[in-house]
């Protein structure tokens, strides 16, 4: 199992134009408490909580679209669960019925009896949890935190007995600097606390931030590197910054590829909004900014080629 889909996907280059995002991306905090040294968390100024009522707005505004979003996706830049009220946002997704699926990424540190339950009972579709070491000393090295490893396991154990058949709990780790016996001992560890897990890759997706042991072999799921030119991300996903503001893309860090504000436009406005046509059109043709020119993801972290039906879907997105 990978932490996305690369098979059975949705045809997309016959689909765009799309009349609703697949997937939006919601930031509940861009807050971290730890400062790992492949991320950009650090550099972000004011990192924020997203407010209550700004989130309950994206997802009223979801009620314009025909069709519902596939799937919510509460995580950004900084660790969703620093936000007291994210079980709530999940609750509140899901009752929408404009939403199919709600999913998290974590670093899994601030789980607590209390909150797995919280957790379950919120319906969660899918949690996502980020391993950042395998003993006390790793996470001190490569997080500045000081963590309790064997109560992280058993955390993440209690929560994966309790949880509910429709939630999906995986487990990835960055493989990179991991020996053979190290992989091992992940798989050893984690396997019988998940439905799935993986070693995953690092490559140089944050704009102007230095990520060491970028991987130049493999992609970031462990797939082929692929040269793809055309981004399929500003296709089918919006983002939605902690603040409100909305960003082309989801590795945007630094608000520099901003489209719209939820509080002063409507979610479909933005969705439907010149700025972000004009992208995809440059995107189509070949135009790119430097961020995107630079962007790792493109090579290691595709789902998907739209390469070969550029000028056909710039035809009908003109």
């Amino acid at each position: 199992m990978k932490r996305i889909q690369l098979e059975n996907r949705t045809d997309l280059k016959n689909e765009i134009p799309l009349e609703s995002p697949y997937v939006i991306f919601i930031d509940p905090s861009s807050a971290c408490n730890f400062k790992c040294k492949f991320c950009m968390n650090h550099k972000i100024k004011n990192p924020k909580i997203m407010d209550s009522l700004v989130y309950k707005k994206i997802i009223d505004d979801l009620q314009e679209f025909e069709t519902p979003i596939k799937t919510i996706r509460l995580y950004g830049f900084g660790e969703p669960l620093f936000n007291k009220n994210f079980c709530d946002m999940v609750v509140y997704a899901k009752k929408s019925n404009k939403v199919i699926s709600v999913d998290t990424t974590t670093n899994a540190s601030m789980l607590s009896p209390e909150l797995i339950i919280k957790l379950v009972e919120s319906g969660i579709d899918r949690i996502n949890i980020s391993i950042n070491g395998l003993s006390d000393i790793d996470y001190k090295n490569f997080t500045g935190q000081q963590i309790n490893f064997k109560n992280l396991v058993a955390n993440i154990s209690n929560l994966y007995d309790i949880k509910k058949d429709s939630t999906i709990v995986f487990i990835k780790i960055n493989g990179d600097n991991l020996t053979p016996e190290q992989k091992g001992n992940f798989f050893d560890i984690f396997k019988p606390i998940s439905d799935g897990c993986a070693i995953e890759y690092c490559s140089k997706c944050w704009y102007d931030t230095d990520i060491p042991n970028v991987n130049t072999e493999i992609g970031i799921y462990g797939q082929p590197l692929e040269d793809i030119k055309v981004c399929p991300y500003i296709f089918y996903t919006l983002v939605f910054q902690s603040s409100g503001e909305s960003s082309i893309c989801f590795l945007d860090w630094d608000k520099r590829m901003l489209i719209g504000d939820v509080r002063k436009k409507s979610v479909k406005q933005i969705w439907n909004s010149p700025i972000l046509k004009k992208f995809q059109i440059e995107m189509l043709k070949g135009y790119k900014t430097h961020i995107c020119s630079d962007c790792g993801q493109l090579r290691s972290g595709m789902p998907t080629n739209l390469d070969f039906y550029a000028n056909d879907i710039l035809m009908r997105i003109k």
